[in-house]
């Protein structure tokens, strides 16, 4: 089996974050570190070491992902010298290592048929037009860490709300997925930091035929214009929108807040009714205000948040009463990653690790 280091790489909407870990069958990370705000003003490169402590800040501009891969690339070089890489994985989206791509779409390979269903004719269904789910990497951590912390999810029904700058939410019951908010691209769902999220096709079908717009404009618009920047034509940073008192702000989060809302109602048909809710994700992990604007119409579900544990970041944030046990975790992609790389390269089977 390669000894060395595993490098991850994870692009997210408005970041790209990397680690490397000590390649073995409990990748030992060593360094990681992430660039944000990618293409906004304030971009801020952090690098930390082993215990997770800052060792290194830098703000400037990164106007892209291309040049923040090569800003990423030079600290990883610094920080990895005298450690060989042998190999790199992606999240999926060099010539000398082995490229292992770790599919975001994958837990959610085995959705039941009616959910993969695009309501289109089954030609097309036939062609691969179906619906696939993303953010697979993050929810397939979460289930590993509740069950590494003694929650039984072989037995319960759990949605886990993925919220950040792209945002999903999914139902999973037995460890698998069965059913999830995003479809066939990332644009589906909920909306999200400048996507849309769902939206009539009628409505599209208005904008390309009565409004003359090209389908080039329409995607700009659906992938880069819309969501929350879109709504507050401010920003699309939850913290910024939060700590701002325009109406449009206010209006931009309580948009979020009730479709997120939504979506996790509808979730909760695929699996008969729910037991545990995970908030993730930068926003799902540290916006208590967003937490409490999901969760505080639901109690007819048995939500019932701890306020105080709520604003403290605690882990379980519900009352001891309450029906539904509601949580607070971290998610680390990276990691998951670097699990799959080294079972890969070392000739295991890549079953799912949860």
């Amino acid at each position: 089996m390669p000894d060395g280091a595993i490098l991850t790489l994870n692009a997210g909407s408005s970041s790209l974050k990397f680690a490397i870990f000590a390649n073995g069958e409990r990748p030992r990370r060593l360094w990681s570190g992430a660039i944000e705000r990618i293409g906004l003003p304030g971009a801020r490169f952090r690098l930390l070491d082993a215990c997770d402590k800052v060792v290194g800040v830098e703000t400037g501009t990164i106007e892209d992902h291309g040049t923040a891969l090569k800003r990423l690339l030079l600290a990883t070089e610094h920080e990895a010298s005298g450690v060989k890489l042998v190999a790199v994985g992606h999240r999926i989206a060099r010539p000398d290592l082995t490229q292992i791509a770790c599919f975001d779409t994958s837990f959610h390979h085995d959705l039941p048929r009616i959910a993969r269903l695009s309501g289109l004719p089954c030609a097309l269904q036939d062609e691969g037009l179906r619906r696939y789910g993303f953010h697979g990497l993050s929810y397939e951590y979460i289930v590993k860490a509740l069950r590494d912390t003694g929650v039984a999810v072989d037995a319960e029904r759990i949605i886990v709300a993925h919220l950040g700058n792209g945002a999903s939410m999914c139902a999973i019951r037995g460890r698998k997925s069965l059913e999830t908010t995003m479809g066939f691209s990332t644009i589906g769902g909920l909306p999200m930091g400048t996507k849309s999220g769902d939206i009539d096709p009628g409505l599209l079908l208005h904008l390309l035929i009565d409004k003359e717009m090209t389908p080039k404009a329409v995607s700009l618009m659906l992938y880069t214009e819309s969501g929350l920047f879109g709504l507050s034509g401010i920003s699309r940073n939850m913290q910024e929108l939060l700590q701002r008192p325009d109406d449009a702000a206010t209006e931009a989060v309580a948009y979020f807040c009730y479709h997120a809302r939504r979506h996790l109602a509808g979730l909760t048909a695929a699996l008969a009714g729910f037991d545990r809710l995970v908030f993730t994700g930068g926003i799902g992990a540290n916006a208590p205000q967003v937490r409490a604007g999901i969760c505080d119409e639901l109690g007819y579900f048995g939500i019932v948040l701890n306020k105080t544990a709520n604003l403290s970041g605690n882990r379980v944030i519900s009352t001891g009463s309450a029906g539904v046990t509601v949580e607070v975790r971290q998610t680390d992609e990276e990691a998951m990653i670097a699990g799959h790389v080294h079972k890969l390269i070392a000739g295991q089977p890549m079953a799912r690790e949860a």
